[in-house]
């Protein structure tokens, strides 16, 4: 066994190494009002550079459709009313025999009923070690319900939980999402600032901006490589009004 012996050379550099990074560090952290003011800036330097900011409701939904249609995903705009019989008889078309849900959630209940009974519903009611072999092999389809979306890029902000982790859109070979369209914000920044990411982030945050895809060195996309090969998109529009304003738009899980 080999062993580190210390010089008093070494000794002395490392405590004056040490004591220069302490020197260096703040002595408190940064008062309430120097945090506000970064935000201020932070928010004027991309409400500035914001392209998409005077879009009314109707032509953000149109952007967040064509860049998510632009990335193979499939989206279809409907109703609140409409949509669990429209996704149960599209299930059932696709062949889909097993679907990943979380009933607890009245999304994934309201899902659940519509089913017919070719399709059974599977909860996520155990932990992984359990059943790994029955989620990789035998379910066909995820179902998440996004809290919000991007309409620069086309992308869903998904936050699992114990009762819908990230594994319910990353392991089946269809994943279906859900958003509310009132949710969905003009980009990135305006989705951390409307939803007040900074007073409490979650542990997890998935964006989703399409099917899994890759390429080899020659350039060549395969989907479905290292997650879902299909994402259906389901854009829930109730909201007859246009409305352009970002500070409107529901924050966090809201309806």
């Amino acid at each position: 066994m080999t062993h580190a012996v210390e010089t008093p050379d070494s000794s002395g550099a490392r405590a004056r190494m040490l004591g220069r990074l302490r020197a260096s560090m703040p002595t408190a952290a940064a008062a309430p009002t120097q945090i506000d003011a970064l935000d201020t800036r932070i928010d004027a330097h991309f409400d500035a550079r914001r392209a998409l900011a005077n879009l009314t409701h109707s032509e953000r939904l149109a952007q967040f459709q064509r860049m998510l249609e632009a990335a193979h995903a499939d989206v279809t705009i409907t109703t609140a009313q409409a949509w669990p019989a429209e996704l149960a008889g599209r299930l059932a078309q696709a062949g889909v025999k097993r679907l990943l849900l979380d009933p607890s959630s009245a999304e994934g209940a309201a899902l659940a009923a519509a089913l017919p009974a070719e399709i059974a519903a599977k909860h996520y009611d155990a932990p992984i070690e359990t059943w790994k072999s029955e989620l990789f092999d035998t379910i066909d389809a995820g179902f998440t319900v996004a809290r919000s979306g991007l309409a620069a890029t086309g992308t869903l902000i998904v936050v699992p939980d114990a009762h819908a982790p990230r594994t319910v859109s990353l392991v089946p070979p269809l994943h279906v999402a859900l958003v509310y369209a009132n949710t969905l914000h003009a980009d990135l920044h305006a989705a951390a600032k409307a939803e007040r990411w900074r007073d409490g982030m979650p542990t997890n945050l998935v964006m989703i901006s399409g099917p899994s895809k890759t390429s080899d060195i020659q350039q060549t996309t395969a989907y479905g490589a290292h997650g879902p090969r299909a994402l259906w998109v389901i854009v829930i529009d109730d909201n007859s009004n246009d409305n352009a304003d970002d500070s409107a738009a529901p924050q966090g899980d809201a309806r």
